[in-house]
């Protein structure tokens, strides 16, 4: 959105998107340089940071996350037998990686039914529409899904049992994210870049473009119904569990983040809050300063 309606335009960047098939490769790429801004759960930059991500690539003390888009959405969705979360000891669910992203929301929502990670059989299948399409075709007996895809996945007769805030409460979930050498030499685009993603935002929220939003969503998922995009204009635009509206990282979230990386990742860290690995704009107004447009990529990925 604000790409279509000129937000990013109106301060002086131009971005381009490229999508990313999980968070192994996401983070590979970041660590190579190979885009500027990744759009990633802030649980990544954390593991690598700390040398506990699945990839190859060993420690990653440059990266850093520098604005907070939302809660993550998640959802646990199942096939549609399932009554509740208990119900799922002994079968198969499906994570993005066993080490990052989403994987510790879903052990904890296990953990509270009394379910552990004996209890049954985690596989890697990839991001959120890998796991998607796995869980339609029945490979899986459930995952975490993020708006709008557990609601098109509910039209399709799946089941959601639980939302993550309702069980775990709060939670940082995606944010955007850089390595510090870029971030250093690059401070106002990264700070253009919230306020046009900021601004995108108060856009979407103003009752006034509803219509409009719904049909760009539509546009960009053309099998989506009517029904499922209303639905999922109302969850991604909900006043206490949607967008942030100030795109300010939740550090309330984020211990939460940390506390499930304390409790579940390996090798064992110490849990503490580290400062350096967050750092936050608060953005700037729209036109405030106008720069002469430069083309930059931001790498982006649904998991």
């Amino acid at each position: 959105m604000g790409i279509d309606q000129g937000f990013f335009a109106a301060e002086g960047i131009r971005v381009t998107v490229e999508g990313t098939p999980n968070s192994v490769t996401q983070m590979t790429r970041l660590s190579r340089g190979a885009f500027d801004i990744a759009m990633t759960a802030v649980d990544n930059i954390v593991a690598y940071v700390e040398g506990q991500g699945e990839a190859p690539i060993g420690p990653q003390p440059d990266f850093v996350a520098f604005m907070g888009s939302d809660n993550g959405f998640l959802s646990l969705v199942t096939q549609p037998a399932f009554a509740d979360v208990a119900a799922l000891r002994g079968t198969t669910l499906s994570v993005d990686a066993m080490t990052t992203g989403y994987a510790f929301v879903l052990f904890d929502i296990l953990r509270r039914s009394g379910i552990g990670l004996e209890d049954c059989t985690l596989v890697r299948v990839g991001g959120m529409i890998q796991r998607y399409r796995s869980l339609l075709a029945g490979n899986e007996v459930g995952t975490l899904l993020s708006a709008p895809y557990n609601l098109i996945a509910q039209g399709e007769g799946l089941k959601e049992l639980v939302k993550a805030h309702a069980v775990i409460g709060a939670y940082q979930g995606n944010v955007a994210a850089t390595r510090r050498p870029w971030l250093a030499a690059n401070r106002e685009k990264a700070q253009a870049y919230v306020a046009g993603y900021r601004a995108a935002i108060a856009w979407l929220v103003d009752p006034a473009n509803r219509d409009a939003a719904i049909a760009v969503l539509r546009r960009n998922l053309p099998d989506m119904t009517a029904e499922v995009a209303e639905g999922s204009y109302r969850e991604l635009l909900d006043p206490a569990h949607g967008f942030y509206r100030d795109c300010r990282i939740d550090m309330a979230g984020l211990e939460c983040v940390l506390d499930l990386r304390s409790r579940y990742a390996e090798p064992r860290k110490s849990g503490v809050v580290q400062a350096a690995q967050v750092t936050s704009f608060s953005g700037r107004s729209s036109r405030s300063r106008m720069m002469t447009p430069r083309r930059w990529r931001l790498r982006t990925q649904l998991a």
